[in-house]
């Protein structure tokens, strides 16, 4: 009887501590990272096409503004790295570069080795 008082207070106190906790998480997705760069996947593939078109860099940018806290920034880079990884028959420095050619400064390296657990 005595447990199962005890276990009802841990699960109280459990609760409250989870319904109190401040929430950090990252309010940005992976689908509108993606979004916001679908211009960016025909330079990537083609780099001596021509400059980086307006759009790739208004989507880098965007998705740069939005990152303001460091769980979305941390999310932000799972989701470049994943979607670097997955662009089939490019040369990783181009993607990596693109940020510096829209003149946007992103705080991290856009490629599938960086550590996001360490981008604050």
């Amino acid at each position: 009887m005595a447990s199962s008082i005890v276990l009802r207070i841990t699960c109280m106190v459990l609760i409250s501590m989870m319904v109190s906790a401040p929430l950090a998480h990252a309010a940005i997705s992976c689908g509108s990272v993606t979004g916001n760069l679908v211009a960016c996947i025909t330079y990537v593939r083609n780099p001596g096409s021509g400059p980086v078109p307006p759009a790739c860099c208004k989507g880098i940018s965007a998705i740069n503004s939005a990152a303001k806290t460091t769980p979305d920034r941390q999310a932000v880079c799972e989701c470049l790295k994943k979607a670097a990884g997955a662009v089939s028959s490019v040369n990783p420095a181009i993607i990596a570069g693109l940020p510096g050619k829209c003149g946007v400064n992103v705080p991290y390296k856009i490629s599938t080795s960086t550590n996001c657990k360490t981008v604050k």
